[in-house]
């Protein structure tokens, strides 16, 4: 496959994307920044890769569908986003800053969190969330529409009275952006986190598209 003509790739930050001579990128996909894609992978139709001020790799054989989202980022430290052989990613999945290891299946609409760590051949089924510094062992089950969260792994539903606590206890805005504020206190926290990332994603108005798909 001819790897020049593949997707819209973009310079960020003095980086840009790496595509395998055997992979397939689709021509809406979007690379941004330090991303590179293995043998034999297939980014589809209006996938994003964005690797903001980390790194994004994808693995040999690897499988990234429609409009799935991959993003790194370093406001919070280096979180890449790290995607091992053999992983299939569904439809609108979004994996921050997270570790996926070989043979993973993250299903339909499911979406991993900053600093999580999938085991290989773990399954997130549809609509699952796995959120911030959870692991999932080898071979793990995330239940569709259920929240993983903590190591040892817990499971919880969307309607379980202790999720909001639960979730106030992870850390998300310290973990994905580097934000300390108190969880009651969402006015102040949510202000700072788009401020975080006003300024993260200010830095792509230097960026250079190298291609157009």
């Amino acid at each position: 496959m001819n790897a020049e003509a593949q997707g819209i790739r973009i310079r960020h930050r003095g980086y840009q994307p790496q595509v395998h001579p055997t992979a397939y990128v689709a021509p809406t996909a979007t690379l941004v920044g330090d991303v590179r894609v293995g043998p034999r992978a297939r980014v589809m139709y209006g996938a994003v890769l964005a690797a903001e001020g980390s790194r994004i790799e994808v693995g040999e054989a690897a499988v990234i569908c429609e409009n799935a989202v991959l993003r790194g980022s370093a406001v919070a430290g280096d979180q890449p986003v790290l995607v091992d052989d053999h992983v299939f990613v569904g439809p609108h999945a979004t994996l921050l800053g997270c570790e996926v290891g070989r043979c993973v299946y993250v299903a339909t609409a499911a979406t991993v969190l900053q600093c999580a760590r999938l085991g290989a051949g773990s399954v997130v089924a549809v609509g699952a969330l796995v959120h911030v510094r959870t692991v999932l062992p080898d071979e793990y089950f995330v239940p569709p529409h259920t929240v993983a969260l903590d190591a040892p792994v817990r499971l919880l539903a969307p309607g379980d009275p202790g999720l909001a606590e639960a979730v106030r206890r992870v850390g998300f805005a310290q973990v994905a952006f580097g934000v300390d504020a108190e969880w009651n206190d969402r006015i102040s926290r949510y202000e700072r986190i788009a401020e975080v990332r006003v300024a993260e994603f200010g830095t792509h108005a230097d960026d250079e598209i190298l291609n157009h798909g």
